[in-house]
């Protein structure tokens, strides 16, 4: 018998203590609700740099890399780097770029180097982007600069 009155006080013990438990756990979620995950990047810029990769992907850009350079520089929060296969691509990769960056956020931008169309720069404000021809990329080798990995050239 003693074994049962044990086992019948032991079961309440832990209905009791489940009860309790979920009661605290309750309580402190209304308390303290969930923060969302800081980046320390405002929402705007998320949402350019987002239009950027998407306008260099929808372009045909080759060996498109982002590097976040939050905490690293005060320059920017990124710095996007694409190729393109020829100055004719490079140049039309930029001109849609800074149409779309102009239509969408309004601001004003304009396209540096897009005469030559070796290297063009577009200064966003927090965002950098290099658009190259793959040659001129290797050449100047951004990447390994701010330590991000390369990505391999595009077989031919």
């Amino acid at each position: 018998m003693a074994k049962t009155v044990t086992t019948r006080v032991t079961k309440t013990a832990k209905a009791t203590a489940k009860t309790a438990a979920k009661s605290r756990a309750a309580k402190s979620k209304a308390a303290k609700p969930a923060a969302p995950k800081k980046t320390g990047i405002p929402a705007a810029v998320q949402k350019l740099h987002k239009l950027i990769l998407k306008s260099l992907d929808d372009d045909k850009a080759e060996d498109i890399v982002s590097i976040d350079l939050s905490g690293k520089s005060s320059v920017a929060d990124y710095m996007v780097i694409a190729s393109g296969r020829s100055s004719r691509q490079v140049g039309a990769i930029a001109e849609h770029l800074v149409e779309r960056i102009s239509a969408t956020a309004g601001r004003k931008l304009r396209a540096e180097g897009k005469a030559a169309g070796d290297w063009v720069l577009i200064d966003a404000g927090d965002i950098v982007v290099h658009i190259f021809r793959p040659e001129v990329r290797g050449f100047y080798n951004l990447e390994k600069m701010w330590g991000a990995t390369i990505p391999e050239p595009a077989a031919a």
